[in-house]
């Protein structure tokens, strides 16, 4: 009888162990689940986040681009502008050089000449 009840007590405390291992195992494969799960929804929202990071960069991006492209049409407007200024300034000094150095070379010819008729009392 010794040895009957010993092998029922073995049996039941591997059975037991068993149990309790299916139990663990359990617990196992729910935390598991859990984690998988939390992250799943982790990475859901990096994935939002990083979706709404590229589009605010986008945006930014986009308005920083016609912000430089009115600024350049601005500069070259103001530039032309200036040049278109400068040249008409040129050309009006050019003239005015022209016409003064004509006038002043009309006028140095009528005084270099010497008078073609000559004085009798110059013999």
């Amino acid at each position: 009888m010794k040895i009957t009840s010993l092998v029922i007590v073995l049996v039941a405390a591997t059975a037991l162990a068993t149990f309790g291992q299916e139990g663990t195992l359990q617990e196992i494969k729910h935390g598991a689940k859990k984690t998988g799960e939390t992250i799943k929804n982790g990475l859901e929202t990096v994935g939002e986040k990083t979706k709404d990071a590229a589009e605010t960069v986008g945006e930014k991006t986009k308005e920083t681009a016609e912000t430089v492209g009115k600024k350049t049409k601005e500069t070259v407007e103001t530039v032309g502008e200036k040049t278109k200024e400068g040249a008409n300034t040129a050309g009006r000094k050019s003239k005015r050089a022209v016409r003064k150095a004509k006038t002043e070379a009309s006028e140095k010819r009528s005084t270099d000449q010497a008078p073609t008729t000559s004085n009798p009392n110059d013999r």
